[in-house]
């Protein structure tokens, strides 16, 4: 196990000795709603990491590599934020797609730009963003943050480099 694993599971185990001293139920109702959210986000997670694996086995390496690799540069990292950008979907699926992008072949700086435009650009959400928020704050949080996916895809190849 990894250390971020560690320390979730740690983080996990503590909480449920907290909810156990505490009494009153705590602990079983804390399960409960563990599960509950589990079998809610299992079909996701499933979907998720199936597309993810069957990117890394469908999609040609080379493929992969001549689109979003490191040696594609800036045309990589653009086409990682546009596909962040118009991909739908949760934490759940967005992971393993990515995850399966970059064992297949893909750039750091492309991976990066991935990531980070889903965050910020998500054209599902935008409608939503509208609707609850208001249209000029909507554009105006578009337009700032136009810039910051494929700066973000830059500076991570940059300090891939340097890193190793």
């Amino acid at each position: 196990m990894d250390t971020v694993t560690l320390v979730m599971v740690g983080l996990a185990i503590a909480l449920l000795i907290y909810a156990l001293i505490r009494g009153g139920g705590l602990a079983k109702d804390g399960v409960k709603l563990a599960g509950k959210t589990l079998w809610n986000t299992l079909p996701l997670l499933l979907a998720g990491f199936l597309i993810g694996g069957l990117v890394q086995v469908l999609l040609p390496p080379e493929l992969i590599q001549t689109w979003l690799g490191e040696e594609a540069g800036l045309k990589g990292i653009l086409i990682g934020c546009l596909a962040g950008g118009l991909i739908p979907g949760s934490p759940y699926v967005i992971f393993p797609i990515v995850g399966g992008l970059y064992k297949a072949g893909a750039g750091v700086g492309a991976v990066v730009g991935f990531v980070s435009a889903w965050s910020l650009w998500s054209v599902s959400r935008f409608p939503m963003e509208i609707a609850l928020i208001d249209t000029k704050v909507a554009v105006l949080r578009y337009a700032i943050t136009f810039l910051v996916p494929p700066l973000a895809g830059l500076l991570a190849n940059s300090l891939a480099r340097v890193v190793g």
